[in-house]
């Protein structure tokens, strides 16, 4: 939900003629004011019970909440108590009708995503939560153990991904006193309250969805002495036929995600966790990323990407029987201290836009294998209906390209792997030539990387007909270890078990 800001409107200049008196405005203003009052009441009344609700989770991006990332709504705060026309009442009336003005004098009713109807607030006043927007709170510690926040999240509107290299000199125990510190930050950020020497600014702020996600890159396990603990599948990802990768953006010992509804928090999450890497770790890559913002739409809906392209259709629920099996690491793992934790691939992958918008709808439909208006699969019906890939047209030609990406993608054409995309969108400016810079920031979770996204990349790197309009420029793999227990910070049965 996008906040409003009040503005003052200048009075309409008309012809003297047509002026009333001096009085008989005045009486009109009063009698306006006292209308708009009695409104502004009843809509921050319908605010604050707006917050008192849950967020529904919804299928955009991740779907469902699983534990450790569902949002809740934060507590709200008490309202101060107030006297008709008292100075308070009469100033937190500015701020609510200045909104109001600025949307409609009929009032505000937002939807989307986040499902809320009410007011933002604005002006002067005491800052006070009256959306779920800024309200909603994602735990940082899973209920009775479980996943770290930001997996199975639904997508947030703001997202940083940043990789951290040890400097010289940092050992195990330093490693640890890092990670107890991001992870008390975390908490803290994510809870919507203000760390230690904070900056302010998202002083006015709730916590907005706010997610930090940390991850230890392979190399982490050789400056800390740990090699006899690095899990198997964090071996390197093999090289695809498709890579222009740039070392320098790629890897790194440390891996964190940050995502938020609001670009401030996200920002004021980056600023706070980079400031506490100081002596410990250097800052190795950062990217920037968004997706759309709750309440965009006039109902929940998958995300599109630059393309232009509904993005996500076919993700595993965390409703599906098999979901934990295919993203989360079980108790046959060759190192216990990953059960439960999840392995996250990132690549930046820059889109070829200037070719791509260049074909024709039909044209871009025939490659991604679905209809771009509904995400409907070629063979006919909704999004969310199964691909016929045995369909074929009079001409006896599949109905769904062989090379069309949907195709080539599906679990069907995998031996059933599949992974659960968590992607933002970037944008990073324009090159010489004048194309965009901009693309997608994919991140993809799963149990066995080898088993899910090598298994599909290495199809995809055969044959895809999406693959001409894409650059893969950055990648990396990082183990993601389960939230912490309470009382300690992230991956604590790594450095101290």
């Amino acid at each position: 939900m996008s906040k409003q800001t009040p503005r003052k409107q200048s009075a309409r200049k008309r012809p003297a003629a047509k002026q009333a008196t001096s009085q008989e405005a005045a009486a009109q203003q009063a009698a306006a004011q006292q209308a708009a009052a009695k409104q502004a009441d009843a809509a921050q009344a319908t605010g604050r019970k707006t917050t008192s609700r849950k967020t529904p989770a919804t299928d955009s991006g991740a779907g469902s909440a699983k534990a450790g990332g569902g949002r809740v709504p934060a507590p709200a705060a008490a309202p101060a108590p107030e006297t008709d026309g008292s100075p308070a009442k009469e100033l937190s009336r500015r701020r609510l009708l200045g909104t109001v003005g600025a949307a409609g004098a009929a009032g505000l009713v937002v939807g989307g995503a986040a499902g809320a109807a009410g007011v933002a607030a604005a002006g002067d006043d005491t800052p006070e939560a009256l959306t779920t927007v800024g309200s909603t709170r994602v735990p940082f510690r899973a209920a009775g153990g479980g996943h770290q926040a930001g997996i199975t999240t639904p997508l947030q509107a703001k997202g940083h991904l940043v990789a951290f290299d040890l400097v010289p000199g940092t050992d195990r125990k330093a490693a640890a006193a890092l990670l107890r510190r991001w992870s008390r930050t975390a908490e803290e950020l994510m809870a919507g309250r203000a760390p230690d020497a904070d900056t302010g600014v998202a002083l006015d702020a709730g916590p907005s969805s706010l997610t930090v996600t940390f991850g230890f890159g392979h190399s982490f396990f050789g400056r800390t002495g740990l090699t006899e603990r690095r899990p198997i599948a964090l071996d390197p990802l093999p090289d695809f036929s498709a890579d222009a990768l740039d070392p320098a953006r790629s890897n790194g010992d440390l891996w964190i995600q940050i995502g938020a509804d609001d670009a401030l928090v996200a920002f004021h999450a980056l600023r706070a966790l980079q400031k506490d890497a100081a002596g410990r770790a250097r800052l190795r890559w950062q990217m920037n990323g968004f997706n759309r913002t709750p309440g965009a739409t006039a109902q929940p809906m998958t995300t599109r990407n630059l393309m232009g392209q509904i993005d996500g259709t076919n993700n595993p629920k965390p409703s599906d029987r098999d979901f934990d099996e295919r993203i989360f690491v079980g108790r046959d793992a060759d190192q216990a201290w990953m059960r439960g934790g999840s392995y996250a691939v990132v690549r930046r992958i820059r889109m070829l836009l200037d070719d791509w918008e260049k074909r024709s709808r039909h044209d871009q439909e025939k490659v991604i294998g679905r209809r771009k208006d509904n995400g409907a699969p070629l063979t006919g019906g909704s999004e969310t209906t199964p691909m016929r890939l045995d369909a074929n047209r009079p001409d006896g030609l599949p109905v769904i390209p062989a090379n069309a990406h949907a195709r080539i993608a599906a679990p069907e054409s995998n031996q059933g792997a599949a992974m659960l995309r968590r992607p933002f969108s970037y944008h990073d400016g324009f090159r010489e030539d004048g194309a965009p810079d901009a693309g997608l920031l994919f991140i993809c979770w799963q149990a066995d990387p080898l088993r899910a996204f090598t298994q599909v990349q290495r199809k995809l790197d055969r044959g895809d007909a999406l693959s001409p309009f894409l650059r893969h420029e950055a990648s990396g793999l990082f183990a993601v270890p389960p939230a912490a227990e309470p009382g300690d910070y992230v991956g604590q049965p790594l450095l101290e078990g």
